[in-house]
């Protein structure tokens, strides 16, 4: 059956959604110069036409290669090298460049936070201290405890790589959207992985700290098995919104889009809601 709308359509570029911290968390999709409330969306119908590629360093109209970059972009720029996913393998604070001394600076000698977050398992993971809570957000976490505050970013990251030896450094994306989330003691995990802890990182490990994130994400209804929505093969795209969770839109029928996966898109997004989001 052929759906209505009421004209409300947006075009623009795919990039993460924006996020507030809030119960439940508030997510927004910067389309064009359009800010949309995407909680506002849930319960309605939403299509999704993929219209084309855009680069979000040069603009380009290549295929995107990888986060939402064009292959030169990605293989060039100082916020797609290596330690951006291997935090061990900063070098700013001996001065020793990648790509981009002033950008490595700036991003690694800063406070970095090395966590135990619950998503599908606990997990262990790192982040700038200016990215929390958005970085458990966005990899879908129930909670998240910091147990280890840094200087900046080598250090977390010989941290992360002490403990992943004991404790998972990965989230099952599948089990999290599914919300079937292993319970356990994030407070009883971070004691018994002190001891491993390395030894010049072990003055900034936070053993009293009893602040424990909890998140509540806006889902209606969790799919019971993950189809993930491929827009170079369904160019066009239409089901009912039922949650948000990470940076994942989840529809009836248990179709699941990754956001952020498919930063660089460009995407017409239309839905039959008689009242604009905010």
């Amino acid at each position: 059956m052929k759906s209505e709308y009421n004209l409300v359509m947006y075009k623009g570029v795919l990039t993460k959604m924006r996020t507030e911290f809030d119960s439940p968390i508030n997510y927004f999709l910067q389309l064009g110069e359009n800010t949309l409330n995407v909680n506002k969306l849930l319960g309605e119908r939403i299509k999704i036409e993929f219209t084309g590629y855009q680069c979000l360093n040069c603009s380009s109209h290549r295929k995107i290669y990888r986060m939402g970059y064009c292959y030169d972009c990605f293989y060039n720029l100082p916020q797609t090298a290596d330690w951006i996913i291997k935090p061990e393998l900063s070098t700013a604070h001996l001065g020793i460049e990648h790509r981009d001394l002033s950008f490595e600076k700036e991003v690694q000698i800063a406070p970095h936070i090395v966590y135990l977050a619950l998503s599908s398992n606990i997990k262990v993971g790192v982040t700038r201290k200016n990215q929390v809570p958005t970085r458990w957000i966005d990899q879908g976490a129930s909670a998240a405890l910091e147990i280890v505050e840094t200087p900046n970013r080598y250090l977390a990251g010989i941290a992360e790589v002490a403990l992943k030896d004991f404790v998972a450094d990965k989230t099952n994306w599948r089990k999290m959207l599914k919300n079937e989330v292993e319970q356990g003691d994030l407070f009883e995990f971070r004691d018994k992985l002190s001891k491993y802890i390395p030894e010049e990182v072990k003055p900034y490990f936070l053993p009293d700290n009893t602040d424990k994130w909890t998140l509540d994400f806006p889902v209606y209804q969790y799919p019971t098995k993950i189809k993930s929505l491929n827009l170079t093969k369904t160019p066009i795209f239409e089901e009912r919104l039922v949650g948000i969770k990470g940076q994942y839109l989840l529809f009836e029928n248990d179709i699941v889009f990754n956001v952020r996966g498919n930063e660089g898109f460009v995407v017409k997004l239309s839905f039959s809601n008689t009242s604009l989001p905010d």
